[in-house]
């Protein structure tokens, strides 16, 4: 007698639900009338549970309402073999991570397929799987199994616990996702929690750096995916002008009356087919996002996913380690102010608005915002006192800095400030000369303009 084969899981046929092929719906009327439909999106939610998408008031919204009973057929994209679910409807969903998710995904196939006035998410219909049946047919022959990415990840968790600074941390993240995961365009985000945006501190694989560069919290995927601290996850090319990585904000915006182009560009990719942004997260507070993606379709996986949200993991727990050990638990006396080395040359114009600690290098935009305050108050201090040792405690005490007073991601904006200067003025150098100490060098005076707000 041949032994009855295990029951399916939904974990075995998690590829039915990446969105490549549409899934086929039926309901049943309270009189007994059947309805088939087809449902843009089935989303998986654990071994138990699926949601699908919610668009339209239509016979299928108005039978589930009325018999909670339906059958959804999925195709396995990679098999082309089908798979039957029966399903119990429970609630919808129209906030929160599991919405947003589903949202932004389905904004990703509405403008892959022009249909974005169309396809438009009112909620997330959760529903509980009570049986899954596989359905008799030819399949195609199984492909090859992709390996490695547990080994990955066991290999970024090694290398990742093995940093001792913030600048090394950052770069070592996105050289493990280029060794271990095959990924060649990512780039590390960073929250100001004042302002409410992300901004890029680290980034591989782009024409320019974009480390600078600015999303507001609930833009596009790297933004919903930071706001509900979820992943999400688009395997198909998005919209660049409706649903792209644009800079949210200028110094137009926030201060209308300077004329001053303080926008550093976006490095995302002019064509995207594939996006997957994951929140870093540390004892339950948002760090920041990790967001990686690809030219091709169908690039990113569930599997990627689960290790991507691993590895931000790891990387939130890392530079919260690093922060607390930024400085000695008793600090030790602060460093007396060192006479700067004399500079030759002629001097670096550098113009400091305290509106809103915009810096600029001669005519061209360098940073702003805390890091631009940083900056100005090591080139005063540099000018006033010819100063070049300075101390991260410091700056945490100083008022005008602006560092807020929980998760100030110090560090990281020592790291972009340091990596502005060198892409944009190779005369002023920020250098680490030890454990929360950092050293100012000039390669030619300074002449320091601050203009008030």
């Amino acid at each position: 007698m041949t032994p009855a084969s295990p029951p399916l899981s939904l974990h075995a046929i998690r590829a039915c639900f990446e969105g490549a092929i549409p899934a086929i719906m039926s309901t049943c009327a309270e009189d007994g009338t059947p309805n088939v439909a087809y449902i843009s999106q089935v989303n998986y939610v654990d071994e138990r549970h699926v949601a699908l998408s919610f668009q339209f008031f239509n016979k299928t919204r108005q039978n589930i309402l009325a018999n909670p009973y339906s059958s959804v057929l999925l195709i396995d994209p990679s098999s082309a073999g089908y798979y039957r679910l029966h399903l119990r409807y429970l609630r919808t969903e129209t906030s929160g991570p599991l919405f947003e998710s589903m949202k932004a995904q389905l904004a990703g196939i509405a403008s892959y397929s022009g249909m974005a006035g169309v396809f438009r998410l009112l909620g997330s219909d959760v529903y509980e799987v009570e049986a899954i049946e596989s359905v008799e047919g030819d399949r195609l022959p199984p492909q090859t199994p992709r390996f490695g990415l547990l080994a990955g990840v066991r290999r970024s968790a090694e290398r990742l616990a093995a940093c001792g600074a913030t600048d090394e941390l950052l770069q070592t993240v996105l050289a493990v996702l280029n060794d271990h995961l095959d990924v060649r365009h990512a780039m590390v985000l960073m929250l100001d929690t004042a302002t409410q945006r992300l901004y890029t501190v680290a980034s591989c694989g782009y024409a320019t750096s974009g480390v600078g560069s600015e999303i507001e919290i609930g833009h596009g995927v790297i933004g919903v995916a930071a706001r509900e601290r979820t992943p999400v996850r688009i395997s198909h090319m998005t919209n660049a002008a409706s649903y792209s990585h644009a800079v949210r904000s200028s110094m137009r915006e926030t201060e209308p009356g300077l004329v001053l182009d303080t926008e550093i560009c976006f490095p995302g990719l002019p064509e995207p087919h594939s996006q997957l942004a994951v929140p870093i997260v540390s004892s339950g507070r948002l760090l920041g996002a990790l967001f990686v993606e690809s030219p091709q379709d169908m690039r990113f996986g569930f599997e990627d996913e689960d290790a991507l949200v691993a590895i931000a993991g790891h990387l939130g727990a890392a530079l919260e380690l690093l922060r607390t050990a930024d400085e000695p638990a008793a600090p030790a006396e602060e460093p007396r102010a060192a006479s700067a080395r004399s500079t030759t040359g002629a001097p670096v114009p550098v113009r400091h608005y305290l509106a809103n600690h915009s810096v600029f290098i001669g005519d061209s935009y360098l940073i702003k915002g805390v890091a631009g305050a940083i900056l100005g108050k090591l080139l005063r201090e540099y000018s006033e006192q010819s100063r070049s040792e300075f101390t991260n405690r410091e700056l945490r005490l100083d008022p005008a800095i602006g560092l807020p007073d929980l998760s100030d991601n110090l560090e990281a904006r020592l790291v972009l400030l340091q990596r502005r200067l060198v892409e944009n003025c190779p005369h002023i150098r920020i250098e680490k000369t030890g454990r929360g100490r950092f050293r100012l060098r000039m390669e030619r005076p300074v002449a320091l303009t601050e203009i008030p707000g």
